[in-house]
């Protein structure tokens, strides 16, 4: 028996065999027949129209939400705390097996090469092309940009060495708007952000010009940011990525891509604009709903005529209805109240005083914002603990905070370094080889020796500690059974070396003794544990 169905789109009669068969996803979230998904139609094209094209309102809205949300504030100066802090050290440590050096022939060059980097990096007039900055402000400030406007950066410029400073490299930070398509070349209004080079036709990505195997090539630099009021002619200056005789980058870019073929990056906030932006309203409007209930302080209620009423007469004293020691101003009316401390009214037969009651004008405040910062924080990959500084939680519970907010902390430093801190280092570091200020055989010929040369650790804020007692001796077991060695807990507990603490101890402890003091003083962790419980 052949079964029949009438199809919508024909109206024709048709063996239930051809009727449309749904499989894998078309009957779950694909599916465009039920009931909660018919609404729900998506379009996502090409990152250049998904993202390019939106960026210029992402930023300046994840600009204007850091100066005016307090969470959105938090969210990126915690980051900046976290992934940079005071600034992330040098820590030179070259592959001497490779180089063909033994470890103190390793030391004696590291010491020496940061010591070089260091008269360098903390001379502003040194290292920034404005003079603003040393090396570790320009970490912070390469990392707020790259937060708040999605990408920054960073121009490699010349200026001659003098006698105080050697060293001819400096960094001068661009912002992520100043970077753009120009419009001779296919960009006319803001939104339209893509082009083309006509000399080479290579394709231009919102001022990233990339060739035809999707290699970037070249940045457009505009002298003046959009909409800025200035006199100075505006002009594009087209900076390619990489020197032609060297290879060196000419120009850094430091973002985070979160799809395939993306050349800009996208704001730290863009998941969560509207979120922030209802929350900081909704605090607003309670806020102002509070303001108006407290200003109800009195009614006066009287059988007089409304004629007999006075009007539009404060009492006030000269500031904002406070008298001063000399008041001056105040109403002599007899019919109008005044209030002050110990003040005592007689009314008028038929009037009597009734107070206001001010109270919270919105029910479950503080839920509703706990929770919204709860998702926010989930959002921004920062825990609700850590996103608004509140630890009234259990240990166990503001510890589990602490570890997953640095997780996302250590991996935004690998990305920093990588896009920013180390390529910087690598490019100073040619330049003190070629001045002969740091000897380093082989720089310039191999580059396997190169990079044996350039390698190097970032020394940054380590993560905290909510009961150091207990953090320590779990670090005193781990070294004891080998899962960690004695250095990888010095970084990770204090960011020091422990080569260095161990020579810095040698020669304290051998003070101490000449001093006539202890050289060693050895403390049982368990005793003291169990006094402090006690």
């Amino acid at each position: 028996m052949n079964i029949l169905y009438k199809d919508k789109k024909t109206g024709l009669l048709l063996p239930d065999s051809a009727r449309p068969q749904a499989s894998g996803y078309s009957e779950a979230g694909a599916s465009r027949i039920r009931r909660a998904l018919r609404g729900f139609n998506s379009r996502s094209t090409a990152p250049s129209e998904d993202i390019d094209q939106n960026n210029y309102t992402l930023r300046q809205r994840g600009r204007m939400l850091y100066m005016s949300s307090p969470v959105a504030t938090s969210a990126i100066n915690t980051n900046r705390t976290k992934v940079v802090g005071v600034g992330l050290t040098l820590k030179s440590s070259i592959d001497h097996e490779t180089l063909g050096l033994t470890v103190q022939q390793a030391k004696v060059w590291q010491k020496h090469t940061e010591r070089e980097f260091a008269l360098w990096a903390n001379d502003k007039a040194s290292c920034d092309a404005t003079g603003m900055n040393s090396f570790t402000s320009l970490q912070q400030l390469a990392l707020i940009s790259w937060l708040m406007s999605g990408d920054v950066f960073a121009l490699f410029q010349r200026r001659e060495g003098t006698y105080l400073r050697p060293y001819s490299l400096r960094i001068h930070l661009i912002e992520a708007d100043r970077v753009r398509t120009p419009s001779g070349m296919g960009a006319g209004l803001v939104p339209l952000t893509e082009g083309k080079n006509p000399e080479n036709g290579n394709r231009i990505f919102d001022g990233v010009e990339v060739d035809a195997s999707g290699m970037v090539t070249a940045y457009y630099v505009h002298n003046t940011y959009p909409w800025q009021r200035t006199v100075e002619p505006e002009k594009y200056q087209r900076i390619e990525a990489y020197g032609e005789n060297t290879g060196l980058p000419n120009i850094l870019h430091i973002m985070n891509a979160e799809r395939c073929d993306q050349y800009r990056g996208i704001t730290y906030l863009a998941q969560v604009i509207e979120p922030l932006l209802q929350l900081n309203r909704y605090e607003r409007s309670a806020l102002t709903a509070a303001m108006i209930q407290c200003f109800f302080t009195a009614w006066i209620t009287t059988e007089a005529g409304a004629s007999d009423m006075p009007f539009n007469e404060v009492g006030a004293g000269d500031i904002a209805g406070v008298p001063t020691e000399n008041p001056s101003g105040i109403s002599s009316s007899p019919n109008e109240l005044e209030m002050g401390e110990g003040t005592i009214n007689i009314l008028q037969p038929g009037e009597k005083v009734t107070f206001g009651n001010p109270t919270m004008p919105v029910t479950g405040f503080d839920g509703f914002v706990k929770t919204f910062c709860e998702l926010i924080g989930a959002g921004l990959g920062i825990p609700y603990d850590v996103l608004i500084k509140e630890y009234n939680s259990s240990y166990s519970s503001a510890r589990a905070a602490l570890l997953d907010a640095w997780e996302d902390f250590r991996m935004r430093r690998a990305w920093f370094v990588s896009d920013f801190c180390q390529p910087v280092y690598e490019m100073w570091l040619s330049e003190a080889v070629a001045l002969g200020r740091v000897k380093a055989p082989g720089f310039f010929s191999d580059p396997l020796l190169r990079a044996a040369w350039c390698n190097a650790r970032w020394i940054g804020p380590v993560q905290g500690s909510l009961d150091p007692l207990k953090e320590a001796k779990a670090a005193v077991l781990l070294i004891q059974n080998g899962l960690k060695t004695h250095n990888q807990v010095a970084r990770e507990m204090g960011g020091g070396d422990w080569d260095e603490n161990v020579e810095a101890l040698a020669d304290e402890n051998a003070r101490l003794e000449a001093a006539g003091g202890s050289s060693r003083q050895e403390i049982n962790l368990q005793e003291k544990e169990e006094e402090g419980n006690a």
